[in-house]
């Protein structure tokens, strides 16, 4: 869930302070500020190289203590802690640091110091049985509240671990039933428990700019999923996945309108009247013969990896049990508007196809406020599940999403 924008937007370079620990947890000290280019806060790996080519130091990112509120998690100023491999070594180059550390019971393993080795540790024990290993270090990529990303270098290629926090941890099981049924547009499952999963590497480059043809034959990959698990609701709640089907979502939207609602004054009138006709309209919605199902929950094209006729796609992790149109906005938003015409008359005919009379298109037109309602419900839930320190990722998004359902 990554923020996109044009160029003459985009975020100032990162300010980095990072505080060290050893693996015990005992702070060392800090390092001098220093200037990252990549903005964003979560993405981790120039941070590592830094600490590398700057003081010579091996050093694994665990969590953010500190940063701005620019509302785009990205640029100016950051602090982080980071657990120093040498913690002698560390030692020697660190400042004193005036600050204090606290805990959280929500607090995830992979941010803590030991962590991360013992998800790597984790990973070696998979590799290891399938008749492989390691050839290098493993490159920390991206470690935030919805995800701790490493490269690992392979003899014949690259894996990548995944850890994601308990709201997120169904992804691994998703991805192994969705192979069980014989689905091979997913990437593939070296090994998973519970909030790890070794993939193995989707070779070409992810499809941020995807156009005409690619961005239709993306729809080809997502709809026939969904129809096919149509008949497997009872198993895709089973794995965890959430619910967000008429009778469940109501009362969630209910939720976070009352909890965001002092931020809303202004459009309170209107979102009271969406939400008291919310039962109504997804009775609608009911009535134009699309099945729930399973929603990817983050389908957009930098979700999908590959090369034109052997496109993958990624990041279940977001995904949930409700009607598949539920997909399309976030979609439709994140590529060129001369395209979405061509892309929405696709998508309407795929449905039209898996499930003859049933009407796509205007089911998709009464769930378009719906879609950030339950945008507003997945950041509210994310927000529940970490600790506060990552607040200032999410802490602006449920009233905005819910901002958008009005208009």
């Amino acid at each position: 869930m990554l923020v996109r924008m044009d160029a003459d937007d985009f975020p100032p370079p990162r300010t980095v302070t990072l505080v060290l620990c050893d693996g015990a947890g005992r702070v060392l000290g800090s390092l001098p500020e220093f200037d990252v280019d990549l903005p964003w806060w979560m993405e981790v790996g120039p941070v590592v190289e830094q600490a590398r080519s700057r003081h010579g130091l091996e050093v694994t990112v665990l969590r953010l203590l500190r940063a701005g509120t620019t509302g785009l998690r990205a640029g100016g100023p950051v602090t982080y802690l980071v657990e120093a491999a040498d913690g002698v070594r560390a030692a020697a180059v660190c400042e004193p640091w005036s600050g204090t550390l606290d805990d959280s019971p929500a607090r995830l393993p992979h941010a803590r110091p030991g962590g991360p080795a013992a998800d790597l540790r984790w990973a070696d024990e998979v590799l290891a049985a399938r008749g492989t290993r390691r050839t290098g270090p493993g490159q920390q990529v991206r470690t935030w509240n919805l995800s701790s990303l490493w490269r690992l270098p392979l003899a014949d290629g690259t894996a990548w671990l995944k850890v994601v926090p308990p709201f997120l941890a169904h992804e691994g099981a998703l991805l192994r039933w969705l192979e069980r049924h014989g689905d091979h547009r997913i990437p593939l499952v070296l090994g998973a428990d519970g909030a790890r999963t070794l993939l193995a590497d989707v070779p070409g480059d992810d499809q941020y700019a995807a156009v005409p043809p690619l961005l239709t034959d993306m729809l080809d990959l997502l709809v026939p999923v969904q129809a096919m698990a149509a008949a497997h609701v009872p198993d895709l709640l089973g794995l965890g996945l959430p619910d967000w089907r008429a009778d469940a979502l109501v009362p969630l939207v209910e939720d976070v309108v009352r909890r965001r609602r002092v931020e809303l004054e202004d459009v309170a009138q209107r979102l009271d009247a969406l939400v008291s006709g919310l039962p109504q309209r997804l009775a609608e919605v009911a009535s134009c013969g699309i099945p729930d199902t399973l929603v990817h929950g983050d389908f957009h094209p930098g979700n999908v990896r590959g090369v034109p006729g052997r496109l993958v796609l990624l990041d279940w992790g977001d995904s949930g049990v409700g009607c598949p149109l539920l997909d399309r906005v976030a979609f439709l938003s994140r590529i060129p508007p001369h395209h979405r015409d061509l892309v929405r008359s696709r998508w309407d005919a795929l449905w039209a196809e898996a499930v003859p009379g049933s009407d796509p298109t205007r089911a998709a037109e009464l769930l378009e406020p719906v879609t950030a309602l339950r945008q507003a419900v997945v950041y509210q839930r994310f927000l529940d599940g970490i600790e506060p320190s990552e607040h200032v990722y999410h802490e602006q998004d449920p009233a905005e999403w819910l901002r958008r359902a009005v208009g």
